[in-house]
């Protein structure tokens, strides 16, 4: 691949140029590369320095719609919007020289963007006239939307070769069911015209105007199986999209998705070049044009990348920067666990291992010729901020909370230490000991993958209290440690070798969360500097690989520039008390017991209702 970018002497450093701006006068060699991080709720812009310190971060706020429950839609021109505010206002607000930017990065949420393929304008996705006549430019269906039923029924039905990808089903979170939604529902001349990308793949091609697909995206979301992986040839595999009722997306070579790789389109690993920032694209953002721009990744891709690169020494309980240079094997033994409104659960393999309810094994998403596996938990965030608005005793807890000038979280957790010096109980846990909450109210991604798994609770009195509050925040609390461990035990039964788990994001702030995961995973959680940022952290890693590249088309590997930008964090490690161990341990027991009584139980009523089934 040809770059457009100017050689550099050294390419597998940053270049260095002399800064003109004054406002640097004391820092006159520095170079930036800015990670952009698209949410589900906000986007953000982050600024690196050639260290790998974030010198700036800005976000705002993206529009979300809902026209029918269950249904979460987005739009791509307020998304950028959005992004070249947060670039414009990151850069004001900290007095970055534009002319040291030297590449960009991009992450996104895994969700189905579609265009015109004649116009390359937006299509509006909302039914049921697919009109766009509310001026919103509605092109993008949420990762989280939950229309495409039946279709993801269709699909999984197929029993398809392609399912191995994806834990043995494929999500209704994924993009083919909810391409297949279209097709099902929008005129057929408007189908007919339309083209589709990954989000993170939408917003590379608005600022560089290439049509080139990452890895990362159609890997993962689109059924994409890379050549030579089970006997692809093309990428796509004809004749699933055939059995399917989408065999529209076979003609010219799978154009409407990206193509064939080197034929009549253009894949890459995370980082890699796409090409440079267009003349409309950095006026939008205040940018110089011919800017880098580095083949983008899902955003929970991005954490892992963010966080796995940290030196550590697991036996000192630090983590140390100057500690030898990390071989890529360590990443094998590292689970990055990306939490948000949900978790995701991401560990590299040299070899393919096959785990039920696990999406992946995926090649070639971010180190060539390696390995993802994807778990995750349907919701953590949401769950927690479910359990506790719904409680009856919220809007106290939430005025108190106030009163002390803190968020509702840290007043619980304290509120929970209080519980227990006034109950002189051993451990917090204790408190909890015979309340069992089961928490998948949003279905289950991993490991049993089942979107229909629900919640439930043994042990639920009357108690409307904050002490009544407080339990219940602790059990859920309580299940996401549980979960993350049935997840875990569940990958390494099946080949994987975890023995950290490297976390990313707000809950990493929840210091008994954290403690409960090291405890019930019995292994060290490693907590990054830039906890709120180090997903978008990564991000602008994959610019710097772009920014890296040299006449040839070469780049430095991703993995050595984890290993020089990922900054020192804090360690947990797992409690030593051999009573928690084993009340943990229990609670463990009755956790799985909850899961499969539940499936058992709805097996059994279904069976005895199937009459009515029938008729129905």
């Amino acid at each position: 691949m040809q770059s457009s970018i100017p050689y550099r002497q050294n390419s597998r450093q940053p270049s260095r140029q002399l800064s003109t701006d004054p406002r640097n006068e004391l820092h006159p060699y520095v170079d930036h590369y800015i990670g952009i991080d698209v949410g589900t709720g906000s986007a953000r812009a982050c600024i690196m320095n050639d260290h790998g310190d974030i010198v700036g971060v800005a976000s705002e706020n993206i529009g979300l719609w809902q026209p029918q429950t269950g249904y979460y839609e987005q739009s791509t021109t307020d998304i950028w919007r959005c992004i070249c505010t947060s670039v414009r206002r990151a850069m004001d607000m900290h007095n970055i020289d534009r002319h040291s930017i030297r590449g960009i990065g991009f992450d996104a949420t895994c969700s189905l963007a579609v265009f015109a393929e004649d116009t390359d304008e937006p299509v509006c996705i909302t039914g049921p006239n697919f009109d766009n006549k509310d001026g919103n430019d509605r092109n993008v269906v949420l990762w989280l939307d939950h229309r495409p039923v039946a279709e993801t029924e269709k699909i999984n039905a197929t029993k398809h070769n392609l399912l191995r990808y994806v834990g043995g089903k494929m999500s209704i979170e994924m993009e083919i069911p909810k391409v297949l939604w279209l097709k099902n529902n929008m005129p057929k001349e408007l189908f007919d015209r339309c083209k589709f990308y990954d989000l993170t793949d939408a917003l590379t091609h608005i600022a560089t105007g290439n049509e080139t697909r990452s890895y990362c995206s159609v890997v993962c979301k689109q059924g994409f199986i890379p050549v030579g992986v089970d006997g692809s040839v093309k990428g796509w595999q004809e004749d699933f999209l055939k059995e399917i009722g989408l065999e529209d997306l076979c003609e010219d070579n799978f154009k409407r998705m990206g193509g064939v790789d080197k034929v009549n389109g253009n894949y890459l690993t995370a980082g890699e070049l796409v090409g440079t920032l267009s003349e409309k694209a950095a006026a939008d953002m205040g940018l110089q044009p011919g800017i880098a721009v580095g083949s983008g990744v899902i955003d929970a891709y991005a954490g892992w990348i963010g966080t796995v690169g940290a030196k550590v020494k697991l036996d000192d309980d630090r983590l140390d920067m100057d500690a030898p240079k990390n071989d890529v094997s360590q990443a094998f033994t590292r689970l990055a666990a990306v939490a948000g409104t949900s978790t995701c659960h991401l560990a590299m393999s040299k070899e393919p291992v096959f785990v039920n309810g696990v999406w992946g094994p995926y090649r070639d998403v971010l180190l060539p010729e390696y390995w993802m596996a994807e778990g995750g938990q349907s919701a953590t965030g949401e769950l927690l901020k479910h359990v506790i608005e719904t409680h009856p005793a919220f809007h106290e807890a939430h005025s108190v909370a106030e009163t002390f000038n803190t968020n509702i979280y840290d007043y619980l957790n304290e509120h929970l230490r209080e519980m227990a010096e006034r109950e002189k109980a051993p451990d917090i846990s204790w408190l909890g000991r015979h309340f069992f909450f089961y928490g998948d109210l949003f279905g289950n991604r991993s490991p049993v993958a089942d979107p229909n798994m629900k919640g439930s609770v043994i042990g639920l009195s009357s108690d409307k209290s904050l002490d009544g509050l407080a339990l219940y925040y602790y059990a859920t609390m309580e299940f996401i440690a549980l979960q993350t461990h049935q997840i875990v035990s569940t990958m390494n039964k099946s080949g994987h070798a975890i023995s950290s788990i490297f976390m990313s994001g707000s809950q990493c702030q929840n210091d008994i969360l954290m403690q409960l995961v090291a405890a019930a995973c019995d292994m060290p959680v490693l907590i990054p500097r830039y906890v709120h940022a180090a997903v978008v952290h990564g991000a602008a890693m994959l610019g710097a690989k772009a920014a890296s590249t040299d006449k040839d088309g070469k780049s430095e590997p991703l993995w050595d520039i984890m290993d020089r930008y990922s900054k020192a964090g804090k360690m947990v490690k797992p409690s030593k008390d051999a009573n928690l161990k084993r009340l943990l341990a229990k609670k463990y027991e009755v956790f799985l017991e909850q899961c499969e009584s539940q499936q058992r139980y709805r097996s059994d009523v279904d069976a005895a209702v199937e009459g009515w089934t029938k008729a129905a």
